[in-house]
């Protein structure tokens, strides 16, 4: 009965990704839950451990801990100041997680949560952080000093910086030896050779502005970009060259790309999720559903398709002052919450 499920399910994928190939009105995936978390401060990326069932989420000054079939909470690593992003060594059994204001990296049990240590780097802003199997080694992603830091997750060690020649945003990795990342300010992606570790090339992204998001198709070896001109761009990783662009929402961070379906998401903060299909090589169809403002970061459960997004209320923004012309509004107290959109 289980395997009639799975087939089910899946058939009904295939048919929703159609769908979207054919250029339907309507999206596949609708938001289904929502869950008040609560508790102050803004917010970056979220993480899903797809075997350990792990959803970790980045909030305020600490990393919450959530089931990621019941969304019941099951801890936190505290002590995580301007987090950003968090990566995961299974090998080790150990995490890693930028702290922006900090300036450091936290290092952490996997299966207690409890932190090991807080390694304090050269790299100003750490922001996007991964683990790379190839190389074993943990890629930090500096937005302030523009540069990598390369650690050795057994011990924290830095093992090397890297300049990239810009603000990083985020970053992947294809396991082969490669890792990607945006560089917001050139639009640009860098790619490093993770095994010596260097800068291997860099690919122009126009018509992309402003690149944030990142999700690699590994089999098919592209990249989905999420740009601020309402652009999804398309890398081919193989010749560095963009095969397409999906017009996406506005005020993307986040992408993701499912290998099971074929399908590109992006987070977008108006309140949307595009979600895209290729429908012929280079050519894509993409639709949107609504999310709510603010859910501009997410990830995707391989195992269940399911989309983790999380966002809050906002308030009025304060008045411009000199040293911020253009103030954000001000996240509600108590508002914050993980939305979770499924086919």
């Amino acid at each position: 009965m289980k395997s009639l499920r799975i087939a089910a399910f899946l058939a009904a994928v295939v048919l929703a990704a159609c769908a979207v190939a054919r250029g339907a009105s309507g999206s596949m995936y609708t938001v289904r839950q929502k869950i008040l978390v609560g508790g102050d401060g803004g917010w970056d990326y979220l993480v899903v451990d797809p075997n350990a069932r792990r959803l970790y989420v980045t909030h305020g000054t600490r990393v919450e801990v959530f089931d990621a079939d019941s969304l019941k909470p099951v801890g936190e690593i505290p002590k995580t100041a301007g987090v950003h992003g968090v990566a995961l060594d299974p090998d080790l059994g150990r995490g890693f997680i930028s702290n922006g204001k900090a300036s450091s990296v936290t290092i952490f049990d996997l299966k207690t949560l409890r932190t090991i240590d807080e390694v304090h780097i050269r790299g100003e802003n750490p922001d996007a952080i991964l683990y790379d199997p190839a190389s074993k080694r943990v890629f930090v992603f500096n937005g302030r000093s523009a540069d990598a830091t390369v650690l050795d997750p057994s011990t924290g060690a830095t093992l090397q910086t890297i300049p990239l020649g810009g603000k990083p945003e985020f970053a992947t990795s294809d396991l082969e030896g490669r890792v990607f990342v945006n560089i917001e300010d050139k639009s640009e992606v860098v790619a490093l050779d993770s095994r010596k570790p260097a800068v291997a090339t860099r690919w122009p992204l126009t018509p992309c502005e402003e690149p944030s998001g990142m999700a690699i198709d590994r089999a098919h070896r592209r990249l989905y970009i999420g740009c601020s001109n309402r652009l999804m761009a398309v890398l081919d990783t193989t010749s560095g060259r963009v095969i397409a662009t999906v017009p996406i929402g506005a005020g993307v961070d986040a992408n993701a790309f499912d290998p099971a379906t074929g399908l590109a998401f992006s987070a977008n903060g108006e309140g949307s999720l595009t979600v895209a299909h290729e429908e012929s090589p280079g050519k894509f169809a993409a639709v949107s559903a609504p999310t709510q403002r603010g859910a501009r970061t997410m990830a995707l459960d391989e195992k269940t398709h399911r989309v983790f997004l999380v966002t809050a209320e906002y308030g009025p923004a304060p008045a411009p002052t000199a040293d911020q012309p253009r103030p954000r509004p001000a996240i509600l107290p108590g508002t914050f919450t993980i939305l979770v959109a499924a086919p």
